[in-house]
């Protein structure tokens, strides 16, 4: 059958496990693979790019935020930010006695973005980032994971079955399907992204 909705997902999840009395279950064994997916999957088609306006030593992250690729300030001389941690963000602001300046660093504080040194001004910038995967439900009935890499969902899910059904002897071949799929999501990223054999251009020195 056709696997392109979140209700097909759900049909197919019962067939594979035979069973007709887990529909409040199902749900759950999605959930708890998009869980998964959230941790080990990076694909180009999560990334984002989103812009601000930098004046405080705080700023708001976006709401699908998973992980910063990449931070600059693209107003008047480009500057990329260097991330640190909390740690060398702490020390950078002891060791200055917290000047402010044109900021060069930047850190993950409590579900913000903190700079350092703050903001003397005000500094346009831009965050790449690896935006989390939306969670399918009856609202949203499908995803870029579903639309083309349909088979991590169903055997992630079937997976995640294991512990609810208990000794069902397929789990080492979702297991392995499902890892497969995983795999293969990340290396159609990593391909797309800079696996292309085009021919260079050669630079001639004189």
């Amino acid at each position: 059958m056709a696997l392109t909705t979140y209700a097909e997902l759900k049909t197919s999840i019962a067939d594979f496990l035979n069973r007709d009395d887990l529909t409040s279950a199902i749900p759950d064994f999605i959930t708890l693979a998009e869980a998964d997916m959230q941790r080990r999957v990076k694909h180009w088609r999560q990334e984002k790019r989103s812009t601000a306006e930098l004046d405080t030593q705080y700023s708001a992250i976006p709401a699908d935020f998973l992980e910063a690729i990449s931070f600059h300030i693209s107003s008047g001389n480009y500057r990329s930010l260097e991330l640190v941690s909390q740690a060398e963000m702490q020390s950078l602001r002891s060791n200055s006695l917290d000047t402010s300046g044109k900021p060069s660093y930047y850190a993950i504080t409590a579900g913000e973005i903190e700079v350092y040194p703050t903001p003397d001004g005000t500094y346009n910038a831009e965050l790449y980032y690896y935006a989390r995967i939306t969670a399918l439900s009856d609202s949203n009935t499908s995803n870029w994971v579903l639309e083309y890499f349909p088979d991590a969902y169903l055997y992630g899910a079937l997976v995640h079955s294991a512990p609810y059904l208990k000794d069902d002897v397929r789990t080492q071949v979702w297991a392995a399907l499902y890892q497969s799929a995983i795999d293969g999501i990340n290396a159609e990223s990593e391909s797309s992204k800079f696996g292309g054999s085009g021919r260079r251009m050669k630079i001639r020195s004189y």
